[in-house]
């Protein structure tokens, strides 16, 4: 037999020891996991222990993003033992959205439930999300509504950022920063994540219509290493601003935004080149009394030209964009036949485990 024969042949034995263990995991625990061999097993315990007290099948997905420690080592052993444990080896360290992504990738559950792996969230707190979910809610994020963390370097910068994206994104929560998450699968079908965007998942799936609310989780330090979250990360989420305000407001009609602004220009350019020829006509030298104003009323003109190529450039882009993919510019929560409620047909599904 060989190598590749194999290797199939114990992905196939591994896929139904998990389909065994929990043949219809309706719950999906997403954990990404950096350097946190410390919190491993402290962690699995806490997983475990609530994920056994939901009352329905559930499974525990670990993201190991290149760890440089013993944590995939520790995180391996933990897999071979428990079958309702996944453990998906990332080949170097991506960062945590796309750890997150993976791990949504591969989780089976109906609702998929994500926190950090460093006990930074607890536990024993999951029954929380778990009961705003059966509330009917879509998504349900954490609120660390009391924060024992330092002020001017994580404080401040996490109140500023929240509160430019509730601005922007008209999405009331407090907290868009804690990864401690529930969502519903067919929220995550609808998103895709990029950069570090998953502290933008609730504006993204509000944006396809999803219902969103918050719990009260506790604020707790990371026991076993010091957080990464200072101020120049707030830097880098005002520049992800722009693109969910882009996504939010002009994803389907990018000319709107780009053509505003080259009619802008262009009326002031039209307004600079009335006066010139006003000028003009009672005598005046226009290029010795205003040439700077004259390069300005150009520069406007051209500026305006630019701005209505690249929106009808971005337009062009925006339909291959939705048509490319057989994506829609809706999103379909439920349909209603013959009495009965169909369920709208997933679109992502879990890569082959070769």
């Amino acid at each position: 037999m060989t190598i590749m024969a194999e290797q199939l042949q114990d992905n196939a034995l591994t896929q139904v020891r998990r389909e065994a263990a929990c043949p219809e995991a309706y719950y999906s625990l997403v954990v990404p996991m950096y350097n946190e061999q410390d919190s491993v097993q402290e962690l699995y315990d806490g997983l475990k222990r609530n994920g056994e007290s939901l009352g329905k099948p559930y499974e525990i997905i670990f993201v190991d993003d290149g760890s440089k420690d013993q944590t995939y080592n520790k995180l391996a052993a933990i897999a071979d033992a428990d079958a309702r444990v996944m453990l998906v080896k990332l080949r170097r360290n991506f960062g945590q959205t796309p750890a997150l992504a993976a791990g949504f990738d591969y989780a089976r559950g109906e609702v998929i439930i994500a926190m950090d792996g460093d006990l930074q969230h607890d536990p024993d707190e999951i029954p929380k999300f778990v009961a705003k979910i059966a509330e009917g809610y879509d998504v349900v994020s954490g609120w660390r509504e009391r924060r024992v963390d330092g002020f001017f370097l994580r404080r401040l910068p996490s109140a500023t950022a929240n509160k430019l994206i509730r601005k922007i994104s008209g999405v009331e929560i407090h907290d868009f920063g804690t990864t401690f998450k529930a969502y519903r699968r067919e929220v995550l079908e609808h998103i895709n994540l990029y950069g570090d965007s998953h502290r933008f998942i609730p504006a993204l799936a509000a944006m396809a219509g999803a219902t969103i609310t918050e719990v009260p989780i506790r604020n707790i330090n990371a026991p076993y290493r010091p957080s990464n979250y200072g101020i120049g990360r707030t830097f880098r989420v005002l520049l992800d601003l722009l693109t969910i305000k882009f996504l939010n407001s002009y994803l389907t009609r990018p000319l709107h935004l780009f053509g505003k602004v080259g009619l802008a220009s262009m009326a002031l350019s039209f307004v600079i080149g009335v006066f010139l020829m006003a000028e003009k006509i009672a005598g005046y030298s226009i290029l010795a009394a205003h040439g700077p104003l004259l390069i300005v009323g150009a520069l406007l003109f051209l500026m305006s030209l630019m701005f209505f190529s690249t929106g009808l450039l971005a337009e062009l882009i925006a339909r291959v964009y939705f048509e490319a993919q057989g994506k829609r510019v809706y999103t379909v929560r439920e349909v209603r036949m013959a009495g009965r409620t169909l369920t709208p047909a997933r679109q992502r599904h879990m890569p082959p485990l070769a």
